[in-house]
């Protein structure tokens, strides 16, 4: 397969391609700005790189040519607030911004709406384009939902959309997952949302209201192509799994070295097979005992295997955030990227790994897809 690896840090978007035998990072784009999200359209074949530019703003660019030259266009806006609505954070007290702060999730709509792309944010808007993103329009059914008035930030001081399904067959089924605020379906394209998180349990809120479907923390979620009513779901407390296309979700058991992870990527054509990246929780936020490993199952969790082939086996304090572990959509590689700017490929399923850089920004997110070239 040929295929290209796009990596975005908090310095800029690299891109890695084929090298012979290996692979080599060899071109580059927005150096000195975080790209907090990536996305490759094979539709069009259109990309799109989601900007943080702080003081200035979030910016969204499109690439029409593979990633030789970019444009800005429109970047999602929230209405303004209405005077006199207040819109408090349920833990914070604090008032909630009517403004994008972060785009933290980009996919692309279904086949046959070509310009439909579905963008999630911080503070937890929603917003659709039908037109490639040369325009916006928040999805005003759930920011209007007076559910939304319980979710609050989890690493993040706002609550925030990180994960974005279409279900391939059913294009009106559209599935988010929201930290903290749960997995919402809507089953009309966005005109009406219904919370599906039942199963799920959060230990860091009281124990009267720990199953509450509205205050869980999915660290991310992601379905099978081939059998999209499986979801797994990488979650604060554990791993979870639905195979109901989410009307109930159940734990899985123990799984070593640590149930705690940010990242799980589910094989595209096989729903028993799923892969994540552990770390120890709470405080500490690091691989365990400093060994980086990846985990696998092929059998829906029933067991796990450990491989570490290739990653570094000791002083490794490398976290892979929840969008820096990807699949290609053949299956025959993976990619992931770490907090301390190192990124590696594998090209047997995970069983090895051959190291890209360990010397590039923070990875915030990775797309692993088929190149053209």
């Amino acid at each position: 397969m040929n295929a290209e690896i796009w990596i975005g840090t908090r310095k800029g978007l690299f891109i890695a391609r084929r090298n012979g035998a290996g692979w080599a990072i060899d071109d580059s784009a927005f150096l000195g700005v975080p790209v907090s999200m990536l996305l490759v359209d094979a539709r069009s074949g259109y990309a799109y790189a989601a900007l943080d530019h702080g003081h200035f703003g979030v910016k969204l660019q499109r690439s029409e040519n593979g990633g030789r030259g970019w444009q800005e266009i429109a970047a999602p806006t929230y209405p303004e607030k209405p005077e006199g609505v207040s819109d408090l954070d349920p833990m914070r007290h604090s008032e909630i911004p009517w403004d994008t702060k972060l785009i933290w999730s980009l996919e692309a709509g279904p086949p046959g709406r070509d310009g439909e792309l579905w963008c999630g944010t911080m503070p937890g808007g929603l917003f659709r384009s039908r037109d490639h993103g040369d325009s916006w329009e928040i999805v005003e059914s759930l920011w209007n939902n007076p559910m939304r008035k319980e979710w609050f930030g989890g690493g993040a001081d706002l609550p925030g959309i990180h994960s974005i399904a279409i279900h391939p067959d059913q294009p009106d089924r559209v599935t988010l997952a929201i930290s903290c605020g749960g997995v919402w379906v809507s089953e009309d394209a966005g005109a009406s949302w219904a919370c599906r998180a039942d199963g799920m349990r959060a230990d860091y809120m009281p124990p009267e209201v720990a199953n509450e479907p509205n205050t869980q923390d999915p660290h991310r979620v992601v379905q099978c192509r081939a059998a999209p009513e499986v979801l797994w779901c990488q979650h604060h407390n554990g791993v979870f799994l639905s195979e109901d296309n989410s009307a109930s979700w159940r734990e899985l058991g123990e799984m070593p070295p640590s149930a705690f992870g940010f990242s799980v990527a589910v094989h595209p054509d096989d729903p028993d097979t799923a892969r994540r990246v552990p770390a120890a929780k709470d405080e500490e936020r690091i691989p365990v005992a400093g060994k980086l490993v990846v985990t696998r199952t092929r059998d829906r969790g029933r067991s796990w295997e450990l491989l570490d082939r290739g990653l570094p086996s000791k002083h490794a304090y490398d976290i892979v955030f929840r969008h820096a572990l990807d699949v290609a959509p053949g299956a025959e590689c993976l990619a992931m990227g770490s907090t301390t700017g190192s990124a590696w490929v594998s090209e047997d399923l995970g069983d090895s790994w051959q190291t890209l850089s360990t010397h590039l920004p923070p990875v915030y997110c990775v797309r692993l897809f088929a190149s053209t070239r």
